[in-house]
Order: structure tokens, then C-alpha cells, then sequence
């Protein structure tokens, strides 16, 4: 089932869910995947391509804000108008939630996540430790390391 037809068949207003796993190569190339919908639904995944320019101090925090940029993006593009997105990074879920400091090197990254979010109707980022959240990290970390290889 398309996204559309997904989103046309909600009937009670609530924000698709997307799951999302995703990982980066040392060279910023990255890729994300996100399961729509319900894990026990078995949802409809969608890949996403995105580049990032990965730090080591920061500890993979510059990965996850440029997935679930570019996963907010696609899904929005795809006509999404709610959303809420499942990623198993703690910091960064408070890190938009509290509005913490940040190192200097993600502020741009903050606002360019937050902006990406605020032209959903709906938007949410939750914290998820959900076997589907694993299962699309260690498919895209694969992916990467794969990409990194050839």
C-alpha cells in the first residue's frame, strides 16, 4: 500500500508512525530506512539517501540529525502531514524535546531538523528500542559498510 493510500485511510486523525534505523559511512554517505505504520502491520519501508559530514567528537548525534531529516523530507514530500518518528537515539529525542545546549558543530543541523519538522501539520520524535527500530539499524549499517568498501 502507497503512502497516500496509507494516509487516506486513516480515519482517526493520528500521525503515521516511522521506525527508523540508519547509519553513515566515515565519508558522510549515509542511508536510512523507515518502516511506516505498525511493526505488528508490517509496514511499508522506505529507503533514504543523505550525506552528512560525520564528526567523531560528536559521537554519531551528526548522523542521527541528518537521517531523520532526510527520512522528514522524503515522507513529507510523499505527502505525510503527521508523523511520528521512532529512533533509538536517546539524545537526540531530548535534545529536541528539552532544548538543551548543543556543540556548536550541530547547531545547524538543529535548526535544519526542526525546521524539516515544523512543516508537518504533526510532528514527534520518540525514543524506541523496538526490534523493527534494530532490524532497520543494522540493515542500513550494511548498507553503508558495504558502500564504504567498494
Amino acid at each position: 500500500m502507497g503512502i497516500m493510500r496509507a494516509v487516506e485511510r486513516r480515519r482517526n486523525g493520528e500521525a503515521i508512525r516511522a521506525a527508523i534505523g540508519f547509519a553513515a559511512s566515515e565519508a558522510g554517505d549515509g542511508v536510512a530506512y523507515a518502516s511506516l505504520g505498525r511493526s505488528e502491520r508490517g509496514g511499508r519501508i522506505v529507503r533514504v539517501a543523505f550525506r552528512c559530514r560525520p564528526l567523531a567528537a560528536l559521537r554519531g548525534r551528526d548522523v542521527s540529525y541528518a537521517a531523520v531529516e532526510a527520512v522528514a523530507a522524503e515522507l513529507r514530500r510523499q505527502g505525510l502531514r503527521g508523523v511520528e518518528i521512532a529512533v533509538d537515539d536517546e539524545r537526540l529525542v531530548a535534545d529536541l524535546a528539552e532544548r538543551l545546549p548543543l556543540p556548536a558543530a550541530l547547531s545547524i543541523p538543529y535548526v535544519t531538523l526542526r525546521c524539516e519538522l515544523n512543516r508537518f501539520r504533526e510532528a514527534t520524535v520518540v525514543a524506541s528500542d523496538e526490534p523493527a527500530v534494530r532490524d532497520l539499524t543494522a540493515r542500513a549499517r550494511a548498507e553503508a559498510f558495504l558502500q564504504a568498501a567498494a
